[in-house]
């Protein structure tokens, strides 16, 4: 590859030429040089080695070297120290030196000839002179060894030349390879092609293939399982967890051939699949069953034998879970074919076989409460004796405990149930969900047993004691629940609440809604019925009579007093929300309790009793109602349409119970304007605050009234006329709020009150009296407000008295400026 053998056999050969030489003798010959070619015509020549050229020098300016100083001893040693360091340093200043000079001179000395050559200079004959010849042999000793290194580089230089040709050559010999590459490429690219059709279609035939194999597997799947469901044993391969293979395999045949219906025989095969799918979850229902039944015989023998309340407790809880899951997977099965239905809280859950597994479920639970009716007889009547005893003694307290006693009852079963069947029934009104499917097959096998789903036991028991008793009772239990179970603050608001506060939640909205709810209105009816509407009324509760210890209710009519108190039993035992929007109850006792009013009005004009005025009995009683309403932030109460109640604003506090709200009503009562009465007097009568707006109704014959909207003929009512401008108490208001019609009767009863008595002081300025009479009417109608009002012991009934005569003055300032304005216009005429 170098291109000349000779360079590798240079340095062999040399030495090999050396051997050969025979002994030099003695003379100034010269000696054959060490690195001179083989060229046969140079001499030998006794050649030295040039001594090293470049050695390595010291610095005069580099640093001497470091040398450690011997520590003082004192600071008067210091010095000597000091000196012994200085001439040491002078020393070794003067070493270098020396060392320099002496360098420089082997400097010199390298550039002057060898020994050898000098004494292969000297010649025998000192006197010849030297010639030509003697002149090319000193100079070619010389340049020795410059030529040596000379011929090397000469050398090296042919065998890179070498090198270049070879890369040259082989470059060449590249390039025709690629030439030949790509003749090659051009000749297989079809065939390459070709070979990428076949690998197309090889894996097209394979994934046929796989998929007619997948597509088989469904078809081969039913010997299989049809040899493994009609096996003498196949019972107990719902203890296994294979079975839960089956079903899955099952589900997928049968989604398969539903969604291929075109394959061969697929409605064959689908029925077959179906009809095993059903066999192998009545084999299902069947271990199941035999199960319950087994630990039900051992269960209910040692529950009846024993008396103790703990012992029972754990027998039927405790002790049935754990014989039922002792079972290898039959519970787990149980709750894939549940949870196949159901979601973790009881709603359906879509699926191809929907229906099949919804009547297996079905089917398990009925065969689970069975059981456990069965089991827990004995639990269940021993807590009706205890509490049908101790109601005797009191309902309420009775009452209580029971409902206690039956909601800890009813969790212990939803957890016992929340463990078998792997879901917890949460309130739905779905049809498909688990708490309507488990409440209507509860209510359907009469069962005893208290669940979240099934409340019918408890609410039949209670009504069953509470209806022979009074509906004070009925209120206070009615209360006690709600504020027990359903008023959230029982728990911290930062934390949730616990599963047992939840249970109870539920249990209690089923048992009121559903139950004891419509049972407390039926009897708030009765009672409504019993002391309003049919109440007998004495001709001596006609007559207003003197407050009494302070209370504005006490000279109250009857029926009114009853209704207030019927009005504070119903907000205490109910939730605001059940006050107010189209509370039957409350619009029911309103209404009836103005009609009461109108049928003692009506007695009153008609027998002339005396010592009561009518407008003011009316507004009397309507102003109890009205402040008892406010008082118990009762608003919104319509008996028409649900979208028509008012959105005004809300009650934010609650109120005392006396007549604060009286003052409120004739804020703003005298405000002198042109026509001497201020046009909205009436419209701040029974607005109490601003809760509601007060529709318009227009009052004829006072004068400044102003109203946008056409007076009805039916609700006038001209002086002196009695009841006939009142609104009828039920009807042509049934869209009406229960606040409105309060409002329209009582500005109509004051209208007719206002007028009337400044018509009787107007009258009384006449004739021969005079003034006398004047004075008369306005004692005779102190003498009323006091006794109506209490005025000397209320400071609200006094700011009432105060706002009525206030009231009559002005109508009465308003009738007597018409009156001069008459007879001044018929002076001019």
């Amino acid at each position: 590859m170098y291109g000349e053998d000779s360079w590798y056999s240079f340095v062999p050969d040399f030495q090999q030429r050396r051997s050969q030489q025979g002994p030099q003798g003695s003379g100034h010959r010269r000696k054959e040089s060490l690195l001179q070619q083989p060229n046969g015509n140079a001499e030998n020549v006794d050649t030295q080695p040039l001594p090293a050229l470049f050695e390595d020098q010291e610095d005069a300016n580099s640093p001497p070297e470091p040398t450690l100083s011997r520590r003082a001893k004192s600071y008067s040693d210091f010095y000597d120290v000091v000196r012994a360091q200085e001439r040491k340093d002078k020393k070794e200043k003067k070493k270098q030196q020396h060392r320099r000079r002496k360098h420089d001179d082997r400097n010199w000395e390298a550039l002057a000839l060898p020994e050898a050559v000098i004494r292969s200079l000297s010649i025998e004959d000192e006197d010849k002179t030297h010639d030509a010849e003697l002149d090319n042999e000193l100079l070619q000793a010389s340049q020795q060894e410059f030529l040596v290194y000379h011929d090397q580089l000469a050398m090296t230089e042919r065998h890179l030349g070498t090198l270049v040709d070879d890369a040259n050559s082989a470059l060449k010999v590249l390039e025709s390879l690629c030439q030949s590459f790509r003749a090659v490429d051009d000749q297989t690219s079809s065939f390459q092609a070709r070979c990428d059709d076949l690998l197309t279609e090889k894996k097209r035939l394979q994934t046929l293939a796989d998929d007619i194999g997948t597509d088989l597997h469904y078809y081969a799947y039913l010997d299989n399982v049809t040899r493994r469901l009609n096996a003498p044993g196949a019972g107990r391969l719902v203890d296994d967890e294979a079975f839960g293979d089956v079903l899955s395999n099952l589900d997928s045949c049968i989604a398969f051939m539903t969604k291929n219906p075109l394959y061969r025989d697929a409605e064959s095969y689908l029925a077959r699949y179906q009809a095993l799918l059903t066999k192998a979850l009545h084999l299902l229902e069947v271990g199941f069953t035999n199960r319950l039944n087994k630990v039900s015989a051992e269960i209910s023998k040692q529950i009846a034998a024993t008396q103790s309340e703990s012992a029972r407790h754990a027998l039927a809880y405790g002790r049935f879970e754990e014989l039922l899951m002792e079972s290898y997977s039959l519970i787990p099965n149980i709750q894939t074919v549940i949870r196949s239905v159901y979601d973790q809280f009881g709603q359906p859950v879509s699926g191809l076989n929907y229906d099949i597994y919804l009547n297996t479920a079905n089917n398990i639970f009925h065969a689970y409460w069975a059981v456990r009716d069965r089991d827990l007889k004995p639990i269940i009547q021993n807590d009706l004796d205890s509490f049908k005893t101790e109601s005797k003694e009191s309902v309420e307290t009775a009452s209580r405990n029971f409902i206690k006693q039956c909601f800890e009852r009813s969790y212990n079963e939803a957890s016992l149930f929340r463990k078998i069947f792997s879901i917890e029934p949460h309130y739905s009104t779905d049809a498909k969900s688990a708490f309507v499917s488990l409440k209507s097959q509860q209510q359907h096998q009469h069962s005893t047993i208290i669940t979240n789903t099934n409340v019918f036991p408890l609410a039949t028991n209670l009504q069953s004691v509470l209806a022979a008793s009074d509906l004070r009772t009925i209120c206070n239990i009615l209360g006690w629940i709600t504020n027990e179970y359903l008023v959230i603050e029982q728990y911290d608001e930062d934390s949730e609440p616990s599963q047992f506060v939840s249970h109870c939640r539920q249990m209690t909205a089923l048992l009121l809604t559903e139950h004891l709810w419509p049972f407390t209105d039926s009897h708030f009816e009765t009672e409504i019925s019993k002391s309003i509407t049919k109440a007998a009324v004495p001709p001596e509760t006609l007559i207003i009579g003197p407050v009494v210890n302070n209370d504005v209710s006490s000279n109250a009519f009857p029926p009114v007093k009853r209704a207030l108190e019927l009005l504070l039993m119903f907000d205490q035992c109910m939730p605001k929300e059940r006050c107010q929007r189209n509370s039957p109850t409350i619009f029911l006792l309103l209404r009836e309790s103005i009609a009461a009013l109108h049928r003692a009005e009506t007695r009153i004009r008609s027998s002339k009793v005396a010592g009561t005025d009518p407008d003011l009995f009316i507004i009397k009683n309507l102003l109890l109602l009205k402040n008892e309403l406010l008082a118990l932030e009762i608003g919104d109460v319509r008996n028409g349409n649900p979208a028509a109640v008012s959105t005004a604003g809300s009650v934010t506090g609650r109120l005392p119970k006396e007549m604060q709200h009286f003052g409120a009503i004739w804020d703003g009562v005298l405000k002198p304007v042109t026509g001497g009465l201020v046009a909205g007097i009436w419209s701040r009568v029974g607005t109490v605050a601003g809760y509601l707006p007060i529709p318009s109704i227009p009052m004829p014959g006072i004068p400044g009234w102003s109203r946008s909207t056409t007076p009805n003929p039916e609700q006038q009512q001209q002086p002196g006329s009695g009841s006939g401008g009142h609104v009828a108490a039920g009807g042509g208001a049934g869209g009406l709020d229960v606040h409105e019609q309060l409002d329209n009767e009582l500005r109509s009863s004051i209208g007719a009150f206002t007028r009337r008595w400044a018509g009787m002081m107007l009258g009384g300025t006449g004739g021969k009296l005079g003034g006398k009479n004047v004075a008369k009417v306005e004692r005779e109608l102190d003498e009323f407000l006091e006794r109506a009002f209490g005025g000397g012991y209320s400071a609200q009934g006094r700011e009432v008295i105060l706002k009525l005569k206030e009231a009559v003055a002005a109508v009465l300032e308003a009738e007597r400026e018409k009156e001069r304005t008459g007879s001044g216009a018929k002076g001019g005429k």
